[in-house]
């Protein structure tokens, strides 16, 4: 590969692992370009935060296309997420442990099909304490972590569609297509709310950013297997 099509910019697709932040994507990355391509000075950057315990698809940008990155921030999102109803955590999903339990029995498809018709269209949404959210300078999670109560302002989202994948209760499987901003495990906690019951995320993976796929996404290993020498 040359150097210099990455100094002139490029628009990477990267299929995340859960474990990994953004930012060990965007480093991981920068490294590689440094060591194995010799380039010592280059702007990486990435266009939109995806959650540690989350996978999927993560753009990154390289050298000059980084000024582009604005411009693909705000690209509507798609999702596949796991929901467990019937018990919640502080953060709406696995970074914290299950706080309280609820019942589940009175839950029908029907009733899920029905709360996923009622959360579709523009709505105000609160993010999760366990967010990036900065309040008064600090972010969200840091204050949430030191057991500080934190009031977070509703944001606009919109959710475009929400579709039932699979339910064996307690566990639901959606493919949700919604706007930029939108938290997937702050839904989770509504529509355990909605249900009269509780709810969280367990799983999520980020299948599209506007028209790109994941579908046509690499693991980062195997970029940077690509960029050794033969």
């Amino acid at each position: 590969m040359n150097p210099e099509d990455f100094k002139e910019g490029q628009i990477l697709l990267i299929d995340k692992d859960p474990g990994w932040t953004s930012f060990d994507v965007v480093n991981k990355i920068r490294r590689a370009l440094n060591t194995l391509l010799g380039i010592k000075k280059i702007k990486v950057g990435h266009s939109g935060t995806l959650d540690p315990l989350a996978s999927g698809l993560v753009m990154i940008f390289t050298g000059r296309a980084t000024k582009k990155i604005e411009q693909f921030q705000g690209l509507d999102k798609e999702y596949i997420a796991t929901i467990r109803l019937g018990a919640t955590t502080p953060s709406y999903d696995l970074e914290t442990k299950i706080d309280r339990t609820f019942p589940v029995d009175h839950i029908s498809r029907q009733d899920v099909l029905h709360v996923l018709e009622s959360l579709k269209g523009e709505q105000s949404q609160i993010p999760p304490l366990y967010s990036a959210k900065s309040v008064d300078g600090v972010r969200a999670y840091d204050m949430a972590r030191k057991g500080l109560h934190v009031e977070l302002k509703p944001v606009q989202v919109t959710i475009y569609e929400l579709e039932l994948v699979e339910l064996e209760l307690p566990v639901l499987t959606l493919r949700i297509s919604c706007s930029k901003g939108t938290y997937i495990r702050s839904l989770a906690r509504d529509i355990g709310e909605k249900l009269n019951s509780g709810g969280h995320l367990t799983a999520l993976k980020r299948t599209k950013i506007g028209s790109y796929s994941v579908n046509d996404a690499e693991k980062t290993s195997e970029f940077v297997k690509k960029l050794k020498p033969l």
